[in-house]
């Protein structure tokens, strides 16, 4: 077999031209991009891309958004496009017209590698059916269910980051940092590799293999070194934050938190969305909960301090993790495998609106561009109940339980349970929502005043600190 290490990243993506697809592997704003490669590629200057990735990244780091930033990129495929915080120039360049942009799910989007890959023109989902997503696409119906029609996809290159690799480019990766490299690879003509140890053909024992050389074309060292402590990491508001409504203080974001955790059933597997519902993650010692992560883990346990952060133990929200015993990585082929097969118990997903129906919004909103799907989609129709974590109104005052969502929605009528800092309510046999407990010292006029779809109101109503 030949030997696929290259002597510099410039050399590697020396031969990438103007307007190629490239697929660029990297989770989160920060974790385990390419660096180097893409350090390299925006060196290299070639135009008119076609990028493939989860997201951008976060401005200001080695991420994809430096490609962005010298404005290198004109059609973006991803699941996200904007996150919270300051827009980035990737999302200004798509409001002007400058950058299209497609966005897909991100449990469709490594599928849809896979398929390319496995030379699969296309397949039905029910992931987006319903939604923006699904304009313009063919729907079937199998087993009295809407599906989409998704292409498979394949691409020009890939830029991608491993762990060790032999000569062979036979690959090795690294804990939770497995994510979309497998499929992305797959899928490209050409997959060009960074990482950390290159090894001699035989070091690396055939259990080590995560991904054949086959694969691979090109392997080069990893120069690039980020700081585990310089890394961006998601804003967020304080867990002991909390609102007040007629000047009364309602559950902090802990105690939504705390709230949802006691919902959840020991021994069960589970996902938790990014922002308000990693509050949950306090609340589970010793309840023999499994946490599954987008990124290609299962089994982990609660947040690490920066000190004992290990840059490939991380959740999909791109908090450092510890592992417990039992812990199992993978790609994120397969951890959608799981979401969409229905061996989740539960999903937590923040919000921001359900409709009275159970549809659920929580990817785009008005003034910013495209949105942020991630696996949010894959979650919803894969998940046995949907759990919503989200406060009672927004940052305007209104009411985010609607009778009809406003918002493009993420997934039909999926919502079983939301969790307020005002409230419980879970959806009944008819397909409405009760209202089954209030936050201590409120009412329930309180909160129907600040609820705008139609709920029932339990005979028997609970005090939502007393179900801790």
């Amino acid at each position: 077999m030949e030997d696929k290490v290259v002597s510099t990243a410039a050399d590697a993506v020396a031969d990438i031209p103007d307007g190629a697809s490239v697929a660029v592997a990297g989770f989160g704003i920060s974790h385990r991009f390419p660096s180097t490669l893409l350090e390299a590629l925006q060196g290299q200057g070639a135009s008119g891309l076609t990028v493939y990735c989860n997201g951008l990244g976060s401005q200001g780091a080695p991420t994809a958004q430096l490609l962005a930033e010298n404005e290198q990129i004109s059609k973006l495929v991803a699941s996200f496009s904007s996150r919270p915080g300051p827009p980035t120039l990737a999302e200004e360049q798509i409001l002007a017209g400058k950058l299209e942009f497609e966005v897909v799910p991100q449990g469709i989007l490594v599928e849809r590698m896979r398929a390319g890959g496995s030379g699969i023109p296309a397949f039905y989902t029910e992931v987006g059916a319903g939604t923006k997503v699904a304009e313009g696409k063919d729907v079937r119906f199998f087993d009295g269910r809407p599906h989409i029609l998704e292409r498979g996809i394949t691409t020009d290159f890939a830029i991608l980051r491993g762990y060790r690799a032999d000569r062979y480019g036979n690959i090795q990766f690294r804990g939770g940092s497995r994510n979309f490299n497998d499929s992305f690879a797959k899928a490209a003509r050409t997959a060009i590799i960074e990482v950390e140890e290159i090894v001699e053909v035989g070091e690396l024992s055939p259990e080590e293999i995560h991904l054949p050389g086959v694969f691979i074309a090109r392997v080069v060292k990893t120069t690039t070194k980020v700081d585990v402590s310089s890394l961006p990491q998601r804003s967020a508001r304080s867990a002991d934050s909390h609102r007040e409504y007629n000047g009364k203080p309602a559950l902090s974001r802990a105690e939504i938190g705390r709230r949802a955790a006691a919902l959840l059933e020991d021994e069960s597997v589970i996902n938790l969305g990014a922002g308000l519902p990693n509050q949950v993650v306090n609340y589970l010692d010793g309840r023999d909960v499994v946490l599954h992560a987008e990124n290609g883990m299962l089994n982990y346990g609660g947040f690490a301090d920066i000190e004992r952060a290990d840059p490939d133990f991380h959740d999909a929200g791109g908090n450092f993790i510890d592992v417990l015993p039992g812990v199992s990585f993978f790609d994120s082929v397969t951890s959608f495998e799981i979401a969409r097969g229905k061996r989740l118990d539960a999903v937590v997903l923040g919000a921001y609106q359900v409709g009275g129906n159970g549809d659920l919004a929580n990817w785009a909103h008005p003034g910013r561009p495209g949105g942020g799907i991630g696996g949010a989609m894959d979650l919803a129709v894969g998940a046995k109940s949907v759990i919503v974590t989200m406060e009672h109104v927004d940052s305007k005052g209104r009411p985010k339980l609607v009778q009809e969502c406003h918002y493009p929605i993420t997934a039909a009528e999926c919502t079983n349970v939301v969790v307020t800092d005002l409230a419980l309510l879970r959806r009944n046999e008819r397909g409405r929502f009760t209202l089954e407990e209030l936050a201590a010292g409120f009412s329930v006029e309180e909160v129907l005043e600040l609820t705008e779809m139609d709920v029932d109101v339990a005979k028997n109503l609970g005090v939502m600190q007393d179900a801790w």
